[in-house]
C-alpha cells in the first residue's frame, strides 16, 4: 500500500527550504550591503494656527540608494525651535521607495505653542536674526526584519523672510 509518510516529509523538507532562501534576501539589508536611505525636510505648511492649537504638514523626501526598493513602515519624529520642542509624533503611513528613487510624503503636526509663547516672541522680536531649528527622528524600515535608521538635521531660518510686509 502507498504511504503518505515519504510525500509529508518532503513537502515539509521543500517548505523549510523554501523558507529559508526566503529569509536569505532579507539578510541583503542587515549585511554590508544596504546603505541608509537619506531622509530630508523639504517644506513645513502652515494650516492653521490659532491661540490654543497650530497645525502644520511636514514634507519629507526620503531618497533610497540601494538597488532594491525599500519598505517603509513610519517615522518618530522631534522638531526643535533653539531649545524649544515644537513638535513630536510618529507617523505609522506604510510606502514603498522604489531602487534608486525616491519618495515624498506629509506628516500632519498638531502641537500647543502657548506655553512656549514667551519663549517665541522674544525670538521673533529680532526677526532678522537666524533661529537654529533640530530635526530628528528615526524612519522605519523593512518588513520582518526592520531596521530603524536615524536622520538628524540642523539649520537656521530667518524670520523676518517669512513675516509679510
Amino acid at each position: 500500500m502507498f504511504s503518505q509518510a515519504p510525500t509529508i516529509r518532503i513537502l515539509s523538507l521543500l517548505m523549510f527550504f523554501g523558507l529559508f532562501c526566503g529569509l536569505g534576501g532579507c539578510s541583503t539589508w542587515t549585511s554590508g550591503g544596504f546603505k541608509d536611505p537619506d531622509v530630508r525636510l523639504v517644506k513645513v505648511e502652515v494650516i492653521r494656527a490659532k491661540l490654543l492649537e497650530q497645525q502644520f504638514v511636514l514634507r519629507f523626501r526620503i531618497d533610497n540608494p540601494n538597488s532594491m526598493s525599500l519598505p517603509v513602515r513610519g517615522l518618530d519624529y522631534r522638531v526643535h525651535l533653539n531649545e524649544v520642542k515644537l513638535a513630536e509624533g510618529q507617523s505609522d503611513t506604510w510606502f514603498t521607495v522604489p531602487a534608486h528613487g525616491h519618495h515624498v510624503f506629509d506628516v500632519p503636526v498638531r502641537t500647543n505653542l502657548w506655553r512656549h509663547l514667551r519663549q517665541i516672541v522674544k525670538l521673533l522680536e529680532r526677526p532678522e536674526e537666524p533661529i537654529r531649528y533640530r530635526l530628528e527622528g528615526q524612519v522605519k524600515t523593512g518588513l520582518l526584519f526592520g531596521r530603524s535608521v536615524h536622520m538628524s538635521r540642523n539649520g537656521e531660518i530667518i524670520p523676518g523672510d517669512f513675516i509679510p510686509e
